[in-house]
This record gives C-alpha cells, structure tokens and sequence, in this order.
C-alpha cells in the first residue's frame, strides 16, 4: 500500500507543474471570464464592475425594433413543417407494408403542410398524425432499414418547402429579418453561413486529393507538402497574399475570370461576396491538412477489402462506397468535429483582407468571435463580451453534441 501511494503520490508531483500552467492561463481566465459575463463592467464601471444578472445576455438580443412574429411562433411553424415532411418520406418507404395507412399518413401530411400557418387547423392535424405516424414505426421498421435515406430525403423536402412557401414563417425567415435589426443575431447568421461554405466543401475537395494522393501518381511526396504548406503558414501572411489577389482592379482571380469573360467582382467590395470571399481564403488554407489526415485514413485502409471486392466484381464506385466511405468514416468525422469548430472561431481573414472592419460595410463580415473583439477591445464591454463568448461556446457544443450524437450509427470502427 505505501509503495502504491508512494507512486501516485510522486506521479501527481509531475503532473503540478501542468496544473498550474493550464490553472493560470486557462482554468482560471475561464472561469473569470463566465463570472464577468453576469457584471456590468465597462469604461464608468472599470474598478468596480456591477453585478446585472443575465442583463448582458438580454442586451445581446435586444432587437432595435420588434420582429414581425415572434421566435416561439417561427419555431412552432419550423417543427411544423419538419414533422410533416418527415411524415411524407416515411410514408413514402412505408408504402409497401401498410398500404392503407401510409395513404392516411401522406394525405395528413400535405394538410399539414397547407394549413401550416393556420393555428388550430394545424395544431388538430399534427396530434392526429402524430398517432398515426407512431401506429407506422411500431410494427414497420423502416427507420433501423432506412434511416439515413429518410433523414437525407426529408432535409431535401424541408429546405425546398421552406424556400419556395412564403405563406410559413420559419425560424430561417425570423433569423433573415432579426439579423438587419440585432447585430448578435447578424453575426450568428453570418457565422453560419461561413461555416456551411467551408467545411463541406474543404472536407469535398480534401477528399479527392487524398484519394488522387493515394493512387500511383508521380512526384506523389512534392504534392503532399505543397499542398500541406499553406497550413503551416501564417493566417495573417496568407490574407495579405489573398488581399491582393482578390482585388478587383488588378487583382489575379479577375485577370483570371477574364479569359472565361466574366467581368470584374468587387470580392472586397460587394457584401454578398464577403463571406464566400472569406471562406474561400480559409479553404485554400485548410484543405491540405484535411487531406493528410484523409490520406492516412486510406492508408490505414486493409488493401484485402479491395481485392476481396475486385474478386467479386465490384467496380471503382462500389469499392468506394461500400469500403473506402465507410472505413473512413472515423476519420472524416473527426475532421468534421475539428473543422467545424475551428470554424465557429473565423476572426483573423476578417480582421486582415478588410484592414480591421467587419467587412466593407453594413457588418457584412461580422462573426461571432468579431463580435465579441469588438465588444471587448474597441467598446470596452467586458461583460457582454464575455457573455457573447459563453454563448458561442454553447452554440459549438451543442454542433459537437450532434455529430457525436449522430456518429453512433454512421460512424463504423473497425478493431
């Protein structure tokens, strides 16, 4: 006993000094930082920081002047449609097995959907079909057969009913109108934007890379490090670069679009191009460290799945989708986790390709961790600053809860 004690004793020695490291500079400001959150500490309250409760957060959401419809109803209507669309696919795939009901279930559905925005016609209708959808999955078993095409179709018929219906108000057509009169909400909806620009699309491209990176291709290691190379650089010196090239008067990307004749793009100019600008710029940066990480994910790949498949016949796109796609699951779902927090963070693009402005004007480039620099350095709020960051952690923890959430039945790891 005294030799075991001896030993942890004598292994927690080794392990203070990286207590107090990680104590001062990272424990301690943290949770600082969330008790400022509840103070109001600012320019007239700097040596003695008030106590206001959760004021800071309500400032964050205070509207300039009130919305159309209020959140509770735009989230009433959205879980509306994404109930009845979901009813419709599952109708869909059931039709088969329960002939009859699936009729009911379909044509409730569609009544749904028409009286969405009628409360009590559609409040009636969605309790009837909750019953009838719970009589369709008791004794089906399409969603353990089916699941991920039911979930894959009905995003495809929500985003479609939510763009071309303008009779519903939906949570996306209260963040549309809530983002020109709360700066917060703005830098959400930004955000968001940025992160669905670049995090599919960087993982897409890595992918192929990767996948051109492990076949017999010459000069295979020059390729590798040239395309790692940007990753390893300095954001601040990869903006500059950048800054130049989307210039629109003497910029390269233009000089390039001229030989497709597309005429010149105020990339740093136009707020509709701020975002796409910005992702662009964090793409090109991220894709080779996204496809070494791929690239060894397939080499980790047994070659005996392959031959096995090649035996049977399988073709190029059966062995990807039946091996490669599954077998690199784990590791595409660990650059998805990383990815998409990394990209919650998007500041330091911003703050270089605009000299210090949250775009060329109206806020255009104004996320969520400019934000709370704004707040805390130019404005000297600290408490809505740190409130704004406390809000931002729990946004990007509750994205990582979803995909682990998610990653139990499409995540395959093999021992």
């Amino acid at each position: 006993m005294k030799r075991k004690a001896r030993e942890a004793l004598l292994a927690y020695l080794f392990l203070v000094p990286s207590f107090l490291i990680l104590g001062t500079f990272v424990f301690w400001p943290v949770g600082f930082s969330f008790v400022l959150s509840f103070f109001r500490w600012d320019f007239k309250n700097m040596k003695n920081p008030v106590f206001a409760g959760i004021e800071n957060y309500l400032e964050i959401f205070r509207f300039q002047s009130p919305p159309s419809h209020s959140f509770v109803y735009s989230l009433l209507e959205t879980l509306i449609i994404i109930f009845a669309c979901f009813s419709i696919i599952l109708s869909i795939y059931s039709f088969k097995r329960r002939y009859h009901l699936s009729i009911i279930v379909l044509i409730g559905s569609i009544l749904c959907l028409w009286f969405a925005n009628e409360y009590l016609i559609s409040y009636i209708i969605v309790v009837v079909l909750m019953v009838l959808v719970y009589l369709l999955l008791r004794d089906n078993g399409v969603l353990s057969k089916h699941g991920i095409s039911i979930g894959l179709f009905t995003v495809i018929l929500i985003v479609f009913w939510i763009l071309f219906d303008k009779r519903i108000y939906t949570v996306v057509d209260f963040f549309l109108e809530s983002r020109d009169k709360n700066l917060f909400i703005k830098a959400i909806y930004n955000t968001l934007y940025y992160v669905v620009l670049s995090v599919p699309t960087t993982i897409a491209i890595a992918l192929v890379i990767a996948l051109l990176l492990n076949s017999n291709i010459k000069m295979r290691a020059f390729f590798r490090t040239a395309y790692f190379i940007p990753f390893v650089t300095s954001v601040v010196a990869i903006s500059l670069v950048w800054r130049w090239i989307f210039d629109d008067a003497y910029g390269l990307l233009n000089y390039l679009l001229s030989f497709l004749k597309i005429g010149k793009i105020a990339w740093l100019k136009d707020e509709r191009w701020t975002i796409p600008t910005i992702a662009i710029v964090s793409i090109w940066k991220t894709v080779g460290y996204d496809a070494v990480i791929l690239l060894a994910g397939l080499q980790n790949i047994d070659k005996s799945y392959y031959e096995a498949a090649q035996v049977d016949g399988a073709t190029t796109w059966d062995r990807f989708i039946h091996i490669t796609w599954p077998l690199l699951s784990p590791t595409t779902f660990f650059l998805l986790v990383v990815s998409l927090i990394s990209s919650f963070k998007v500041f330091t693009e911003i703050y270089v390709l605009y000299s210090g402005l949250p775009g060329p004007y109206n806020n255009s480039g104004m996320t969520m961790v400019y934000y709370v620099f704004d707040r805390f350095y130019v404005q000297q709020r600290m408490g809505i600053a740190c409130a704004a960051a406390y809000i931002l952690f729990a946004i990007i923890l509750i994205f990582t809860g979803l995909q682990f959430w998610l990653s139990r039945k499409t995540v395959e790891y093999v021992s």
